[in-house]
């Protein structure tokens, strides 16, 4: 099954002059329409979180992916491009195998010490409102004033 890059590109750096940005949001592996599947649980949970209010959102489909315009209420709209890409090559080496957890040990069994007994074991802890009776006392007593 091929690998998938979930990719997100967008400007950054508004009051130095506009930079292209791409970041990589993800990886799945299968096919390109389970990529493009998993892009748009991205796309719709995507919040730039640069506006107060924003007056409209438009999501496009593209081929590979979608166009996400922002209107703010006040400036300029934003746009932002999420593709889904297949991997080709990848030169950094692949992440390790994770380690088994170790098995548990067993508790260790308390050996009695001469002269000295071994104590029991604790009570099992009771619930919190064992001795809380379901109706008090005092409720329907016309001796209390």
């Amino acid at each position: 099954m091929p690998t998938w890059g979930l990719i997100l590109e967008r400007n950054i750096g508004e009051h130095r002059g506009l930079t292209w940005s791409v970041g990589v949001l993800g990886h799945v592996e299968g096919t390109g329409e389970e990529a493009l599947a998993a892009l748009r649980e991205r796309v719709d949970a995507f919040d730039p979180g640069l506006f107060r209010k924003v007056v409209r959102r438009v999501v496009y489909r593209e081929g590979d992916g979608f166009l996400v315009v922002v209107e703010p209420r006040f400036g300029l709209p934003h746009h932002y491009r999420f593709k889904a890409v297949e991997v080709v090559s990848d030169s950094a080496p692949p992440p390790p195998e994770p380690e088994p957890l170790p098995e548990p040990r067993p508790e260790p069994v308390p050996v009695p010490r001469r002269g000295h007994p071994v104590p029991p074991p604790p009570p099992p802890p009771k619930a919190w409102d064992a001795d809380v009776p379901d109706r008090p006392a005092w409720l329907g007593r016309d001796d209390l004033a």
